[in-house]
This record gives C-alpha cells, sequence and structure tokens, in this order.
C-alpha cells in the first residue's frame, strides 16, 4: 500500500504542476524537473514560459500542499487516538482557529520579532494556546469526557473566528484584510520556495517522532486503564503528543492557512486500507493526505479559473459529507458517550 501511495504521489507531482489555467504538457513538467535536478539549466539562457510556469510557480506550490497535507493528515489521526473519538480532528477542536488567530496578530501589527520564524511562531503559540483553553474547559475533575472535548473545542473554535473577524474589521488596509482572508479560508496562492524548508522540517520530524510512538497511541486507543497496565504513562505521554500535533497544526497553519477537514477525513480513509494499527496507518494516513491536499488545490484553481478558489471552500465540500456519513455510521457509539 504505501509503494502503491508513493506511486501516486510522484504522478500527482506532475500533473498537478502540469494542470492549471495554463496548462503545461506533462512531458516539458518532467523535462524542467530534471534539468533543475540534475543541474542541466543553462543559465546563459533565460527561463522559457514552462521553467517560469513549472519551477517557480507551481511546484512550490504543490510541495507545501502536499507537507500541509501531510503535517495535518498526521495531527488529525493523532488527536483521534488522544481523545479516542472518531471524530476530532485540529479543526473541531479549535486547534487550526486558534493557530489562526496567532498568525492575524502578526499581519495585523506587523511584528517581525524573530524574522520569518515570527508568523509560524505566532501561529504555534495561537494553537498551543487554544489547546490549553480547551483541555482546561472540558475537564471535569480527573475525567475528560471525548464528547464534551469536542463539544467545547468547536465552542472555542467559533469564539476564535470570532476573533480573527474582530481583527478583520478594525484593519483600514485592503492588503491586510486580504491577507487575513486568507488565514481564515486557507490558500497556496502565495506559496514560494522560501515557504518550504521549516514545514518540511517540522512534518518530517513530527512524522518521526509519531512514528516511534504508535505502540503507545495503540495502547491509549484501549483506555486510560488499559494503557496504564501496559506501562504508558498516559498523562505525560498525551502532554507530549499535543505539543507534536500543535506544533504540526500551527505551522501548517502558517503557510496555508485554516484549512479544515483534512485531519477528519484522511485518518478514515487510512483505516478502511490498512486499519487501525498505527504503525501502518500512519505512513499511508502522510501520503494520502498529500495526495488529498494537492488535488484539492488543483480543483481550487481550476473550477472557477481564472479566478481560483480558496482551498478550504474545497476541502469543507468534499469533507461535509464524509463527516455526515461517519457520524451516521458510529451513531451508536456517539449515543452511548
Amino acid at each position: 500500500m504505501v509503494a502503491v501511495l508513493v506511486g501516486l504521489l510522484a504522478l500527482t507531482l506532475v500533473l498537478a504542476t502540469a494542470i492549471g489555467p495554463v496548462n503545461v504538457p506533462s512531458g516539458d513538467v518532467v523535462r524542467v524537473l530534471a534539468a533543475h535536478l540534475t543541474g542541466t539549466v543553462d543559465p546563459t539562457t533565460g527561463p522559457s514560459t514552462a521553467d517560469l510556469i513549472v519551477w517557480r510557480i507551481r511546484l512550490p506550490r504543490v510541495l507545501i500542499g502536499g507537507v500541509a497535507g501531510a503535517g495535518l493528515a498526521l495531527a488529525g489521526t493523532v488527536v483521534q487516538a488522544l481523545v479516542r473519538n472518531p471524530i476530532a480532528d485540529p479543526y473541531i477542536l479549535g486547534l487550526t482557529s486558534g493557530a489562526s488567530v496567532g498568525a492575524v496578530v502578526v499581519i495585523t501589527t506587523g511584528a517581525t520579532v524573530i524574522g520569518a520564524l515570527t508568523l509560524p511562531g505566532a501561529a504555534f503559540l495561537g494553537a498551543v494556546g487554544a489547546m490549553v483553553l480547551v483541555f482546561a474547559l472540558a475537564r471535569q475533575g480527573a475525567r475528560l469526557s471525548p464528547l464534551r472535548l469536542i463539544l467545547v473545542g468547536v465552542v472555542c473554535s467559533h469564539l476564535f473566528s470570532g476573533i480573527t473577524a474582530l481583527l478583520l474589521a478594525r484593519s483600514n488596509s485592503s492588503t491586510v484584510q486580504q491577507q487575513i482572508i486568507f488565514w481564515m479560508l486557507g490558500g497556496l496562492s502565495g506559496a514560494q520556495w522560501s515557504f518550504l524548508p521549516v514545514p518540511t522540517v517540522t512534518v518530517a520530524l513530527g512524522a518521526l517522532v509519531i512514528l516511534a510512538r504508535a505502540r503507545r497511541l495503540n495502547a491509549l486507543v484501549l483506555g486510560e486503564e488499559a494503557s496504564a497496565t501496559l506501562g504508558v504513562n498516559t498523562g505525560a505521554f498525551r502532554r507530549q503528543m499535543l505539543v507534536v500535533t500543535t506544533l504540526l497544526t500551527g505551522v501548517v497553519v502558517a503557510v496555508a492557512g485554516g484549512i479544515g477537514f483534512v485531519g477528519l477525513i484522511v485518518p478514515h480513509l487510512a483505516r478502511m486500507l490498512v486499519g487501525a494499527e498505527h504503525r501502518r496507518m500512519l505512513p499511508v494516513s502522510v501520503l494520502i493526505g498529500a495526495i488529498f491536499l494537492i488535488w484539492s488545490d488543483v480543483l481550487a484553481r481550476i473550477v472557477v479559473a481564472p479566478a481560483e478558489l480558496p482551498i478550504g471552500v474545497v476541502t469543507a465540500f468534499l469533507g461535509v459529507p464524509f463527516f455526515l456519513l461517519v457520524m451516521r455510521a458510529r451513531q451508536r457509539d456517539l449515543e452511548a458517550m
């Protein structure tokens, strides 16, 4: 399955780079990629039209879309294991909205405290603050009800969205307002090569950390008592995974905005293909998440071409029906919570 998905991802990278308002033949895409990767580009001649479209405009966008999709899928998989609920994801728990607030504060104030890392750092802090608030409000003594956690997360998500809307209303700059709308709906239109290193390294390290703890995630899904019996310090482990999850969410929001439903849909697709064992599920989730978000971005830029839809609109149209199907399939489990 991993080999098949790797092949599909490679094919997706080529086709997604070729498709757009101006289509580029797949052969030209492969030729441009091969020239740049092998260092055979002739510096004495100016770049061709295909080179400009493929290497400077579309490929950074496609790669960032793949990294963002992988990061959101990882975060969704971990969140669902932590709360033992199949309808949880970073967006529903308010992580995405909280990260958006942090990013929007930086946009509106123009702060550059730590240079290029200011925006992802603020998004990360926003996601951390959101998770701390949600868990504090959802906890009842020593018990944490999964259903209560989701309900509190949805309410806090609306609160953070309201804060973002307030910042939007108070801004007098049309440029800042457009940037804020981008964070609210998500999009990859401003993708550049310089945006790629931080999320790529973060998602790669996050994937390694989570995969190394896949057995503990399996134990945690069994419940607090069962995981403690198996030697898992559930409190410390949950905190560690929450830090990783918020870091993934914050960095992805910093480069792609508030994209919802990826962390909800992809883990279910992975479970359908390889089961719920996290050592098999996590790599499959990463690959499906990357493929899913890349094609969502392709739809976003061709459905109303030459205009462009926010990518969050596309994932919502795909995610809402799937969410309702999951709710209906697990109705009895939800009523028992």
